[in-house]
């Protein structure tokens, strides 16, 4: 790795916070373009380049045919690296700044009907069967919350306010915020805590943990909920983040404010949010046409 490079991970791992998911994919990005220099530029600096050799990557990038979402993430995260570098007095210029990118085609995000969510069964009773209760308690809380996988994974707990009837959650960049949850599932957090207790003890106080007791990891998230979705649906996207879309998308269908329901998101601007209106817009459109006699 490159001291320039070094550099900023530590900034954004120590002093912005990112999450190592983030952390690792910007580093992916920033080596991915420091291997572009050394190919084609004789091992040029990184700190030395131009906007010709950050557009000469990004002609790489489309000749190779990655995807619009990736190309604008990659350029993205030379953005944040070269204006670390700035900040520090390292460099005058950002040279990823006023780069071209191919526009986007939006894609509204992937989420369960109502119905399906109901073939979850997720009300059903609890069990003493760990696996089994640990899996209807995380996939219950992600879709009644519309937490992150990570978010989810940190929790412990005694983020449980059981007076209030309320998670708190640490998001991204250390903001914290308290999301209500229904009386049924206190009641079934109440029985999975005693369960997780009696299985694993009190080695450490994460809520979730494996079969050996240790704090749950992302992979082992993801692939609890793909394998459950595949139960009830045949969407190619079945992720966390599938939930969390579900999540918003059925509290804005229920009448919820697009405020409040960033706020439970945790997302830091209104814009972000906004993708569930034009989802929810869009299914409105799709009715009218299905049902309008002149259509």
């Amino acid at each position: 790795m490159s001291e320039a490079l070094e550099q900023y991970t530590k900034h954004i791992r120590f002093e912005r916070k990112f999450s190592e998911h983030t952390v690792r994919e910007y580093t992916s990005d920033i080596k991915l373009f420091i291997g572009f220099l050394n190919e084609t530029n004789n091992n040029k600096e990184p700190l030395s380049v131009t906007s010709k050799d950050v557009r000469g990557w990004l002609l790489s990038l489309l000749e190779k045919k990655e995807s619009k979402t990736t190309i604008h993430r990659r350029i993205s995260s030379l953005k944040s690296f070269y204006k670390y570098h700035i900040i520090c007095g390292h460099i005058k210029k950002n040279p990823a700044q006023n780069i071209l990118l191919p526009k986007k085609q939006k894609q509204l995000p992937s989420f369960l009907e109502e119905s399906q969510v109901d073939a979850l069964s997720l009300s059903e009773l609890p069990t003493e069967d760990f696996s089994e209760m640990r899996k209807n308690t995380i996939i219950s809380l992600l879709y009644l919350t519309g937490i992150r996988r990570a978010e989810l994974i940190n929790l412990k707990i005694n983020d449980i306010d059981r007076d209030r009837k309320y998670i708190s959650v640490l998001g991204k960049r250390n903001k914290q915020r308290n999301i209500p949850i229904p009386d049924w599932f206190m009641q079934y957090l109440d029985c999975y805590i005693r369960l997780r207790r009696k299985t694993h003890g009190n080695e450490n106080d994460y809520l979730f943990v494996t079969d050996k007791g240790k704090p749950l990891y992302p992979k082992f998230v993801y692939l609890l909920v793909r394998n459950t979705l595949d139960n009830v649906t045949t969407m190619t996207k079945r992720s966390p983040h599938t939930l969390r879309h579900t999540f918003a998308t059925h509290m804005l269908n229920a009448g919820a404010d697009l405020n409040a329901i960033r706020e439970l998101l945790g997302h830091s601007s209104l814009a972000a949010t906004q993708i569930y209106a034009h989802n929810n817009f869009e299914k409105l459109k799709k009715a009218h046409k299905q049902a309008h006699p002149r259509n």
